[in-house]
C-alpha cells in the first residue's frame, strides 16, 4: 500500500521556457551594459554585477532545491514508518492475551 509521493518536476515545455527567458534576459543586460556611456571601468563593473548576480540566482535556486528534496525525504522515511507499524499492528492479539 505504498504511494509515490507527487512529482515536483516541470515540465519539459516549462523548463525550455525557462532557459530561453533566462537567455533573453543575459544577452539583453549583456548588451545594455555593453552599451552604456562611460570609460570601460564603468562597463567592467557592471559587469561584474551582472556575475555576480547570476551566480548567486544559481546557488540560491539549488539551496531551495536541495531543502524541498531533503524535505521529501523526511517525509517519506516517515511514512515508510506509519506503514510498517501499521502492518505489525494486530488489533486481534491483544484481546487474546
Amino acid at each position: 500500500m505504498t504511494t509515490k509521493a507527487p512529482s515536483s518536476r516541470g515540465t519539459t515545455a516549462f523548463l525550455v521556457q525557462s532557459a530561453v527567458s533566462f537567455g533573453i534576459s543575459l544577452v539583453a543586460v549583456l548588451w545594455a551594459a555593453a552599451h552604456l556611456p562611460g570609460d570601460g571601468w564603468m562597463r567592467a563593473f557592471v559587469f561584474l554585477g551582472l556575475l555576480y548576480v547570476v551566480t548567486s540566482s544559481f546557488t540560491l535556486a539549488k539551496c531551495v532545491r536541495d531543502q524541498q528534496e531533503a524535505a521529501n525525504v523526511v517525509s517519506r522515511v516517515d511514512q515508510v514508518r506509519l506503514e510498517r507499524l501499521l502492518a505489525e499492528h494486530d488489533p486481534f492479539q491483544a484481546q487474546l492475551h
